[in-house]
């Protein structure tokens, strides 16, 4: 059964912090709009707003699409919330260019081939999220976490830049940072 995305914003708190792999490389990022994949309510969005990025955040929950416009608003930052489904077979995705796609803790495969050609020469994508590994040890379905390993073959046209897997935070996760040729 899928998860109720509208249920677990309404009881949990926004996260404040950005992604590992946002707040490490961000600084590389060349000036130009970013999309947040997934944003939720809009740690990695607002963080890289803050730092002169345009950033259009796509997410399903109606409830953090709700609070990250208000949060835009009140802040005067220069994201746009809207409203889609991913994991839709052929989900829609704005064509771009983008200086960056974040694809943070929220892993749909079929996305992966739709990243280089939406983005700038030099443009890079910031992934991140759970491996198999912590998978095993919350009782989840591996399907929807990174396999060891896989974050190091990017997507065609792309190439690794930065990548690290291991224990982080009592969880085992994966990051990497993939580039566009300039």
């Amino acid at each position: 059964m899928p998860k109720d995305w509208d249920a677990h914003y309404l009881n949990q708190p926004p996260l404040s912090q950005p992604a590992f792999v946002v707040a490490a490389y961000a600084h590389g990022l060349p000036a130009g709009p970013v999309l947040d994949l997934a944003g939720g309510t809009g740690r990695n969005a607002f963080f890289l707003a803050e730092r002169g990025h345009p950033v259009i955040l796509l997410e399903k929950s109606r409830v953090a699409l709700e609070f990250v416009r208000s949060q835009a608003a009140r802040r005067r930052l220069d994201v746009w919330a809207l409203e889609t489904d991913l994991e839709y077979p052929q989900p829609h995705l704005p064509p771009g260019p983008f200086a960056g796609i974040i694809h943070s803790y929220f892993l749909h495969r079929p996305l992966l081939a739709h990243f280089c050609e939406r983005l700038l020469p030099g443009g890079q994508v910031f992934l991140e999220g759970f491996t198999t590994q912590e998978a095993a040890r919350r009782g989840s379905q591996a399907a929807h976490y990174w396999q060891p390993g896989e974050l190091l073959r990017p997507s065609p046209g792309l190439r690794l830049r930065a990548w690290a897997e291991g224990w982080m935070e009592g969880h085992h996760r994966t990051w990497a940072v993939w580039e566009k040729s300039a």
